[in-house]
């Protein structure tokens, strides 16, 4: 059989191993987060892993907030002002982490999610990750389940496929996301970059959209990153044929290609100060969306929303 799968239950935080024999990729999850800490790629020169992640779980457990390192955003994105919001003419505050006056990254970043199945077939290996939140006291009183979809496919191709449902006896503002990290040469100033988008989100000088799109090409065809420096929400294109990002390191030899369907329409790009990989974050609502209502959902009781993301690695 083509795919294998590794778990290793012996850690506190088990570490699941999506392997497809023929090539040597691997995904690497942690149960911790749900994060995809790894995505091995055999190229002709070494086992390279494209995706900036931790040491371990434990050092995931200790680190998470430096960063958000592959952090599932949910049940908001990004930031969200002064923490507060209304829904149903009450007001609330998210009792989380805070970035200056922001929450951010939503309330999931350092769950432990539960391994609810796994397991390979002639197309695949896949696990399926779920946690149940019904943490009052983070300033979200309410109730809904996710479950996290991990497929690893031929050619180094990998599915993550996130279902939220409201479990709840109210409707629910909700918005869900992803933070990964990926490197695929020294710096990426060395990057090649294109971005299904030619308008981005105006944002604030606390990085909140003020409700003005701006027009932004530089991406919209290939370009090299140089020293350009992003922290900025794109709006993506309805080209369901054009991938909605594409870096490539030619010196590495390598391209990630994403995707996604229409649950992502949003894609932030964030290039951190070390330069050492980039941020491309798939985002259903704009960032604060609980406030300006970009992107926003109002799941109703036992409404389900799924959103689905693809990475896939091409050897250049």
């Amino acid at each position: 059989m083509q795919f294998d799968i590794g778990v290793d239950v012996e850690n506190p935080f088990p570490v699941i191993r999506l392997n497809d024999i023929s090539n040597g990729c691997t995904a690497e999850i942690y149960s911790f987060g749900a994060l995809l800490n790894g995505f091995y790629i055999n190229s002709s020169r070494e086992k390279t892993n494209i995706v900036d992640g931790f040491l371990s779980p434990q050092d995931a457990v200790e680190n998470i907030t430096k960063g958000f390192k592959s952090a599932k955003l949910s049940p908001f994105v990004c930031r969200l002002a002064k923490g507060e919001y209304s829904h149903e003419n009450k007001t609330y505050r998210i009792d989380k982490f805070y970035l200056g006056e922001e929450a951010i990254h939503g309330l999931l970043f350092n769950t432990v999610f539960t391994i609810k199945e796994y397991g390979t077939d002639e197309r695949s290996a896949f696990v399926k990750l779920f946690n149940a939140y019904t943490k009052k006291e983070e300033g979200f009183p309410f109730q809904f389940s996710i479950e996290i979809f991990y497929q690893l496919k031929a050619n180094s191709a990998l599915t993550i496929k996130t279902t939220v449902t409201n479990t709840g006896e109210k409707k629910i503002p909700l918005s869900d996301g992803w933070h990964p990290y990926f490197k695929l040469g020294k710096k990426i100033d060395t990057l090649l970059m294109q971005i299904n988008s030619d308008t981005m989100l105006e944002f604030d000088r606390h990085l909140l959209p003020s409700g003005n799109f701006i027009d932004y090409k530089r991406f919209k065809t290939i370009q090299a990153i140089g020293d350009t420096s992003l922290d900025n929400s794109f709006v993506l294109k309805k080209d369901k044929d054009v991938p909605a990002c594409i870096i490539k390191d030619e010196v590495a030899g390598l391209q990630l290609t994403i995707t996604c369907d229409a649950s992502y329409p949003y894609l932030q790009i964030y290039t951190p100060e070390h330069r050492n990989s980039i941020a491309i974050e798939n985002l259903s609502s704009a960032p604060d969306a609980f406030n300006n209502g970009i992107g926003l959902i109002i799941a109703n009781p036992g409404e389900a929303y799924s959103f689905t993301t693809n990475y896939q690695v091409t050897l250049l």
